[in-house]
């Protein structure tokens, strides 16, 4: 694990001193090389992830895809919202226009006596004679935002507030590699905002957050991959298949399982199905269903989502303030 992190960090150096050091001080942007150095950090992950996006699961879709693709301008869309947040587009307003006030907030918590827990520390005495505890850390943090992310995303499906924006995610009727990222960006700053302020009150080390975010994320695009695809009785219930997700995604299935217009549904884990398996919504029967919301289909009314990128996230706002 050290040896990885000190790969990627050497890489981020170069990258950073090689390109984006030269850009920020030529807009005059000394102030802020720090910011820069992360952002190269998220910059990198970005970067690798689309590699591994385009070659690795990319070669599966075509292998043994799990539907013919017939609407090529929707899944053009889906990359647009990944260039945007694995090129590193929309961490950078966070930097800049978020990520301050936080800052804020814990130095001024600091002085009033409140930190947060080391939970690796905290939890050491349960592994002794582990040798890798960078490793053994990394994993620990790794579960724990796992069931952060299962009860965030339980959220976004039980109340109808968040529901109207995390219902961009779910209108694809194309789902591909490229639909993980396709969420409306006021979706996507609330689950940052608390998927960042629980990690520093658990004292993630940075780089151990950087590399659970990059983990998480490329299982989310291998499991919304177009590819028939599940990993067997038991690897099916040990980490999350494109079988297992698209399950959560099927039209009356992921979720208005309870019926029309009932919020419910299966299948919400992000890395592992255990969490499913705990609290009673997981579904292992693997069927191929369309995927979709109810209310998209003609006989259901053929509720408008959207077609393009300004379209969807203008609907999903009007939905939230229940105009649309």
């Amino acid at each position: 694990m050290d040896t990885l992190i000190d790969a990627f960090g050497r890489t981020q150096q170069w990258l950073f001193e090689t390109l984006v050091q030269p850009v920020v001080f030529g807009l005059g942007g000394a102030s802020i090389l720090v910011d820069a150095y992360n952002a190269t950090g998220w910059l990198l992950i970005g970067l690798l992830q689309l590699g591994v996006i385009v070659g690795v699961f990319g070669a599966l879709q075509r292998w043994r895809p799990a539907e013919a693709v017939t609407d090529r301008a929707a899944v053009r869309t889906d990359v647009l919202y990944t260039l945007l947040h694995q090129l590193g587009l929309f961490r950078l307003v966070l930097f800049f226009a978020v990520d301050p006030l936080w800052e804020a907030l814990w130095g001024w918590l600091a002085v009033q006596g409140v930190a947060g827990v080391h939970l690796d520390a905290w939890l050491a005495p349960l592994w002794p004679g582990v040798t890798d505890t960078a490793l053994a850390g990394f994993l620990l943090y790794l579960v724990v935002f796992d069931l952060v992310n299962y009860g965030i995303h339980r959220a976004q499906h039980q109340w109808d507030w968040w529901w109207a924006l995390h219902a961009v995610h779910h209108s694809q009727r194309q789902m591909t590699m490229w639909t993980d990222n396709r969420n409306h960006l006021l979706d996507s700053l609330i689950v940052d905002i608390l998927i960042v302020q629980i990690g520093h009150a658990i004292g993630v080390a940075p780089g151990q957050f950087v590399a659970a975010v990059a983990v998480s994320q490329l299982v989310e695009n291998l499991s919304h991959a177009n590819v028939r695809l599940g990993f067997g009785w038991l690897g099916s219930r040990l980490v999350v298949s494109p079988r297992f997700h698209r399950t959560h995604h099927a039209i009356g299935l992921g979720h208005e399982s309870a019926g029309p217009g009932t919020l419910g549904g299966h299948n919400f884990s992000v890395l592992f199905p255990v969490w499913d398996v705990l609290f009673g919504t997981a579904r292992f029967d693997g069927r191929l269903e369309p995927t979709g919301i109810r209310d998209q289909l003609p006989e259901a009314g053929g509720r408008d989502y959207g077609r393009g990128f300004w379209a969807q996230q203008r609907l999903g706002l009007l939905r939230l303030v229940g105009r649309a």
